[in-house]
């Protein structure tokens, strides 16, 4: 048995026999031609190149009419690399100069490219080389006359393990048959990332080298709620994965029914279940299932993947999409939380391009008080559609009590510029802030004096407390939501919130994990936002929890000191709960 960690980028369990995608390889049969064909050979790519950008348009359409607009708007991107006349006039320029076969100065001018942008050093500059990637093989298929579409021509249930996925292979995938797919490469904001959650099936990226003993029809577990995939598992192990994998096929059945479900315990205490969401269009996932409103609308696919900076009116529109589809339930919208690692250059100032950033750097909050342009912008979008419904605005990654108040200060004079503007907005917006450093939870007491409600990001909460980098596959294992310093700087948190009578939202990772709702709850937390998958299975746990019960489960937690334990015990009381125990 094989136990890999990489990058979780959508969650579920799925167990199967794995297919093994190897990187396709065109076979390039001459590298020049004759002087009197280059004419021809030029009019060849040329009809190369229409027909990709055929592909690509109706690509964009399909994605957008199975996933919606922002997802359609990735094969936009690579055609506009089609249409980029730089790109198109080196490949014909050595067809011309050098006699090259248009298959050879495809890929040695796009293959150039691509080095250039992995070779910069920044993440998201090396994840826009596989949209390059991607645009290679269609254009080298289409003057080959070779097929595309290894991954869509699957008609068996099956696992996808392979190198890397590129975004057009990723939206061809059909649910029917692949039920996850796992890649060597990939980080956590690229396009195949990305469309994976569009897809809901379980996906793991970056695990790194591991296909080199893989032949294909091993079976394979892939758990996207860990981050982990499993070759060849032991019978233990299958077993144990196997329950988890019928019990989420019954929640799916069962999912229609839980739209209408108020989440409440057995003894009728209320607890709200709020949805977690990137895009727009995953708001509808979140009204299907009966969620109490957005507690996290992350706001980053606006910036991901753009040279020029969204409007304050892209802002506007992608906000009222979502205000519009929870009526009068509330919707949390998180201000810009990226890098500046993944933000375009062409959106930075050239010192801080030029910077190595990490997640102790320049990030969240702290570039948005660098770049303060970028920051009125998305205020002001924000203020604007605030009239349109219950809008919360949320501040993240703050560290100290300067940081939250410096970001209040631009909001306070953002809503005199529009006062100034006679533009309507809600001046009694409520404003909160993620806790996510052990600085913030530790002070959580003076913080709960200046804002409306705490959200509390236990991804990065549990990174920056256990200083383990949460995309570092080598000392993932010392990544866990359980450990007793985590879980104790959420009981502070929780208890600040109750002393000043602030809510108090738990919208990480952990919250969409069943197992953790008992102690969550017994410390007295009232609501929880999660993945839109997961909201039939956190009501389901919280209708089987009674407030005693919960209370006990969290003392006895708090009294273990090692996280191994602490897990194993809620895994059993989960069981317990579900009338699973022997």
């Amino acid at each position: 048995m094989l136990i890999k960690r990489g990058i979780a980028v959508s969650p579920g369990v799925a167990i199967g026999p794995s297919v093994v995608l190897g990187a396709e390889v065109f076979k390039i049969p001459d590298q020049f031609v004759p002087v009197d064909a280059i004419e021809t050979e030029l009019a060849r790519l040329r009809r190369a190149i229409d027909a990709v950008g055929v592909d690509l348009e109706e690509n964009e359409h399909v994605a957008a009419d199975r996933f919606g607009t922002q997802y359609g708007a990735i094969f936009s991107a690579h055609r506009q690399l089609l249409a980029d006349p730089n790109l198109v006039g080196e490949i014909e320029t050595l067809i011309r100069t050098k006699s090259y076969a248009p298959e050879h100065a495809v890929r040695k001018v796009i293959r150039r490219y691509a080095e250039l942008l992995q070779g910069i050093g920044k993440p998201l500059l090396a994840e826009r080389s596989n949209d390059l990637l991607d645009l290679e093989k269609h254009l080298l298929s289409r003057l080959l006359g070779e097929p595309r579409g290894e991954v869509a021509s699957l008609v068996a249930p099956a696992i996808v393990v392979a190198h890397n996925l590129t975004p057009s292979e990723t939206a061809s995938l059909d649910r029917r048959h692949v039920h996850a797919f796992v890649t060597e490469t990939g980080g956590r904001t690229s396009h195949t990332s990305i469309l994976a959650g569009a897809l809901e099936i379980p996906a793991l990226v970056g695990v790194g080298r591991f296909l080199d003993g893989l032949g294909g029809g091993e079976t394979v577990i892939v758990d996207g709620d860990q981050g982990v995939i499993i070759i060849a598992p032991d019978d233990g192990t299958l077993a144990r994965y196997r329950e988890r994998l019928a019990e989420q096929h019954t929640l799916a059945v069962r999912r229609e029914a839980f739209a209408d479900v108020v989440p409440q315990t057995a003894d009728g205490e209320r607890i709200r279940v709020l949805g977690n969401i990137e895009f727009p269009d995953e708001v509808d996932h979140c009204v299907e299932r009966g969620a109490d409103g957005v507690g996290l609308y992350r706001t980053e696919f606006l910036y991901l993947g753009r040279e020029v900076e969204p409007t304050e009116d892209d802002h506007v529109a992608a906000y009222r999409r979502v205000i519009a589809a929870c009526g009068s339930k509330p919707v949390t919208i998180r201000t810009l939380d990226l890098g500046a690692d993944k933000m375009p250059h062409t959106l930075l100032g050239a010192e801080q391009a030029d910077e190595t950033h990490s997640a102790l750097g320049l990030r969240s909050i702290r570039l948005s008080l660098v770049d303060q342009s970028l920051f009125k912008t998305q205020l002001r979008a924000i203020l604007r559609a605030s009239v349109e419904g219950d809008v919360r605005i949320m501040f993240p990654l703050i560290s100290t009590l300067a940081e939250i108040r410096q970001a209040k200060f631009v909001l306070k004079e953002v809503q005199e510029d529009l006062e100034e503007d006679g533009v309507a907005f809600r001046r009694d917006i409520p404003v909160g802030m993620m806790v996510e450093v052990p600085s913030a939870a530790l002070l959580a007491e003076e913080f709960a004096q200046v804002v409306d409600f705490f959200s509390i990001g236990t991804n990065d909460l549990i990174q920056y407390t256990l200083a383990v980098d949460r995309a570092e596959t080598l000392v993932a294992p010392l990544y866990n939501s359980g450990d007793p310093s985590v879980l104790r700087l959420i009981r502070r948190v929780i208890r600040a919130g109750r002393k000043a009578g602030i809510p108090v939202t738990v919208c990480g990772q952990m919250s969409s994990d069943p197992k953790y709702l008992p102690v969550l709850i017994g410390l007295g937390l009232k609501q929880v936002s999660v993945t839109p998958q997961a909201i039939p299975q956190v009501k389901d746990t919280i209708g089987r929890l009674d407030r005693p019960t919960a209370a006990a489960i969290a003392r006895h937690v708090m009294q273990l000191e090692v996280a191994s334990d602490i897990d194993s015990y809620l895994m059993g009381r989960l069981a317990v709960l579900r009338g699973e125990a022997e």
